[in-house]
């Protein structure tokens, strides 16, 4: 009998709340250091936006659509690009002056900062969160470190014959800690395998087309698609192969045309896949490119403003948003994707630089650097309905991307 009066005390205390629990001689006090609820936070409607010409990062909230904190002494965020740890705590921040730096975005200050290379221009983190790979123009190659400490554990250069290197650019991460990224002046795509960080493989991938610019996964992981500067043409490669070999896609897509004038290159990180579609910005042309994703054969264009520079879709599909490179990069055009056809154009300020959707879609956030101003439009009824002063902001980052390959 008293073993069940005992077994039910201790059920009681177990199940009890914390604010019940003084009659439980065994219940331990809250401790004294806890914080108070009010400045607790999560992290998922977390961002930072990247002012440029001060070396700032801007940590902003989604939900509350208002910048909380600024973090200072960033160095050279002219190209910069964040990546996010796994928990979404922690901004990884990669510098065109070549320095790596990792920020908490809770407590809003630098825990870590190394400077690894003369100039880098991007990064990512490996799907299990313990790697950081900068992806550098000086010295060509890539560089691998520990997500926790900031610790160089690989050094891959990117050699295509005897005393030249390569620009890196297109680096997305891969399962399996693996990572792919393109060599601008060799014209090759590799895969390094950093299941032991100490003896890294790759895998070389020759005579993909010239000038790699940029490039991106695809959602599912299963393609990695390079955009040439030097060619008419994209190359891709099926990251499910046992021999992964490229395939070139989208050949000639200007061909029986003047080319214009490059004034921006466009970024294919940020193209849309909408469906069964995707949408990709045109070199030189003032069109946007629709392609079936089971072919990936051409199946239309859209006319827009100008040279497009980012091609984003809204998280559902429904909406593709387009910014554009000088002369007109004070416009946003939005594509409805069940017409095909342009929708609304706006102005949200001089240079937009970058735009992020909210993780459900239903705002973008919306860079504009001449203005000193980042704009939060609703998607549905494109109304303005925050407004905030950051110095040359450029590129958006919410924590969002945390769980997304190739983010």
């Amino acid at each position: 009998m008293k073993r069940r009066q005992s077994l039910a005390l201790m059920g009681a205390c177990l199940g009890a709340s914390t604010l019940t629990l003084a009659g439980c001689a065994s219940a331990p006090a809250a401790p004294a250091s806890a914080a108070p609820a009010g400045l607790l936070r999560g992290t998922g409607d977390l961002g930072v936006v990247v002012a440029r010409a001060t070396g700032t990062l801007a940590i902003v909230s989604t939900s509350e659509r208002a910048l909380l904190a600024q973090v200072t002494g960033l160095g050279d965020l002219s190209h910069a690009s964040v990546v996010f740890s796994r928990d979404a705590r922690y901004a990884y921040v990669f510098g065109r002056d070549g320095a790596l730096t990792k920020v908490d975005i809770l407590t809003q200050q630098i825990v870590a900062r190394v400077v690894q290379a003369g100039n880098s221009i991007g990064g990512a983190i490996s799907n299990d969160g313990t790697l950081v790979v900068a992806q550098n123009y000086t010295p060509g190659g890539i560089k691998v470190f520990d997500a926790a400490t900031l610790t160089l554990l690989a050094d891959v250069p990117a050699e295509y014959a005897p005393g030249q290197r390569s620009r890196v650019v297109g680096l997305a991460d891969l399962p399996g800690r693996r990572f792919v990224y393109s060599l601008f002046d060799a014209g090759e795509i590799w895969i390094s395998d950093f299941s032991n960080p100490a003896q890294p493989i790759t895998t070389k991938i020759k005579n993909i087309g010239r000038q790699p610019y940029d490039a991106l996964v695809t959602p599912n992981g299963r393609h990695y698609i390079a955009g040439l500067f030097g060619e008419d043409g994209l190359a891709m490669v099926d990251l499910w192969d046992e021999n992964p070999k490229v395939r070139r896609i989208l050949g000639g897509y200007g061909r029986g045309q003047e080319p214009l004038p490059v004034y921006k290159m466009p970024h294919l990180r940020g193209w849309a896949v909408a469906g069964r579609r995707a949408y990709l910005p045109a070199i030189g042309r003032h069109e946007v490119l629709v392609v079936d994703t089971d072919t990936w054969q051409e199946v239309g264009r859209i006319p827009v403003a100008g040279q497009p520079v980012f091609v984003m879709a809204r998280p559902d599909g429904r909406q593709v948003w387009v910014n554009f490179s000088v002369p007109d990069y004070h416009r946003v055009q939005v594509i409805d994707t069940t017409t095909q056809a342009i929708v609304r154009t706006l102005e949200p300020g001089k240079a937009v630089l970058h735009m992020e959707f909210t993780p459900r879609g239903e705002a973008v956030w919306i860079s504009a650097r001449d203005d000193n101003r980042v704009s939060v439009i609703d998607t549905q009824s494109f109304a303005t309905t925050a407004t905030m002063t950051v110095d040359s902001p450029s590129g958006i980052f919410f924590t969002s991307r945390a769980a997304r390959m190739g983010f």
